[in-house]
């Protein structure tokens, strides 16, 4: 039985995770908690085999937790999740030797497997993300820019991102604006079939 806790900040969320990983006849989630400071001291009480981390909300804290989790419970894998690939992300985590990264809009069968996975000692990173991580000397953009190019191009309109964001519309648009200066892109839809083919989103 491979042992996990799971560790993500939308209460809902996580519940859903516990629910969809607790119905594999081989994982059970033995701990869960929100991501931050609570982290840490939940994986050590329970010790086991995986630990699922979001990092949507505290990237950085949680990345930070993963690389601890590695040097004080060594037989712990870390599996990151994320919204979107974003390749600074991606990067610190190849480099830490963490376990893998699965993106939130991923088949929901595919994270037992991921799980299963990881726990054998395997990394999980899709090859495109990884070679978009190592190979794309040229990247533009900042991890905000990218962020907000991702949720145009899966449809989300001014508004909706500035909410997502918590950001002003006017804001969002110079955003956008800036994002198709700096790819030399003929307008926002320009800008994400470049940024689609040259494997950053």
């Amino acid at each position: 039985m491979i042992r996990v806790v799971i560790a993500e900040h939308l209460d809902m969320v996580r519940a859903g995770l516990v629910l969809l990983l607790d119905r594999e006849p081989d994982i059970k989630v033995v701990g869960s908690t929100a991501t931050g400071s609570e982290l840490i001291p939940t994986v050590l009480e329970y010790s086991p085999d995986v630990a699922l981390i979001d990092v949507d909300a505290h990237e950085r804290e949680s990345l930070n937790a993963a690389v601890e989790i590695q040097e004080y419970l060594p037989d712990c894998r870390t599996l990151l999740m994320a919204r979107f690939a974003r390749l600074a992300t991606v990067r610190q985590s190849l480099a830490a030797g963490l376990g893998g990264l699965v993106l939130k809009k991923s088949p929901p069968h595919s994270l037992g497997d991921a799980v299963r996975r990881v726990h054998t000692g395997q990394r999980v990173f899709d090859t495109d993300m990884t070679l978009a991580a190592w190979g794309n000397t040229a990247y533009p953009l900042t991890e905000r820019e990218m962020e907000i190019l991702q949720l145009a191009a899966a449809g989300d309109g001014i508004s909706e991102i500035a909410h997502k964001l918590s950001l002003s519309a006017g804001t969002v648009r110079n955003y956008l604006t800036t994002i198709v200066r700096k790819m030399d892109a003929r307008n926002r839809l320009d800008a994400v079939r470049i940024a689609s083919s040259s494997g950053w989103i």
